[in-house]
């Protein structure tokens, strides 16, 4: 029998491995994030007592009609600082340029020379030779930090929606005194909403 492979028990093994590393305490509570398919949700937690401080979701009515504010993706993108995007522009520029390459029969008879082609002058291949196009190599663009890969999806609805529920659930934390706390990212990986809510936490002056 073949096993299917089922991401939320993934996860959540994910989530119990870190969990046996780490425990909120009164003096340093446990942020937690959970997110489905259209909402993504944030405790406060202390362990010790195994009392929720404060929590906040984009189903908080303050939040039910937000719509994020800012400008297209290209322009977020452009923000952006030591991306490295514009050699990798200029990269698939060149390639687009080169040479296309056909399928089927087409492509047989241009990688075949043809019949009774003589080499020209020199060893230059002569008028029934096809020559071989080299295309530019890939270049890598350099390691991004979080707040410079959110850049670029900052005004997609989820993920703005996420930085605000980091900073609604980061104000009710000061406001019951808590300046600190230990992230818990529920097992997700730490890019797109995990990440704009973790940002919009620290960007209110949670610490972690």
């Amino acid at each position: 029998m073949i096993k299917r492979f089922n991401a939320n028990v993934a996860r959540l093994r994910r989530h119990q491995r870190m969990r046996s590393h780490f425990e909120g305490s009164a003096a340093r509570p446990r942020l937690n994030v959970f997110r489905s398919g259209q909402h993504i949700y944030a405790q406060i937690i202390d362990d010790t007592s195994s009392r929720t401080i404060v929590a906040a979701s984009s189903l908080d009515e303050s939040l039910r009609d937000f719509k994020p504010a800012g400008g297209s993706l290209q322009e977020k993108a452009a923000d952006v600082a030591h991306t490295g995007v514009g050699n990798a522009a200029e990269a698939v520029e060149m390639a687009a340029e080169a040479q296309p390459v056909s399928k089927g029969k087409a492509a047989k008879a241009q990688k075949a020379p043809a019949k009774g082609g003589p080499a020209g002058k020199g060893g230059k291949p002569g008028p029934g030779t096809q020559v071989k196009t080299v295309l530019p190599k890939a270049v890598k663009g350099e390691k991004r930090t979080p707040v410079e890969a959110l850049a670029t999806i900052a005004n997609n609805r989820k993920v703005a929606t996420a930085r605000e529920v980091g900073k609604l659930v980061a104000q009710r934390a000061k406001e019951k005194g808590v300046s600190r706390v230990v992230f818990d990212r529920g097992g997700y990986a730490y890019h797109g909403r995990v990440a704009a809510l973790a940002e919009g936490a620290r960007e209110v002056g949670l610490e972690f």
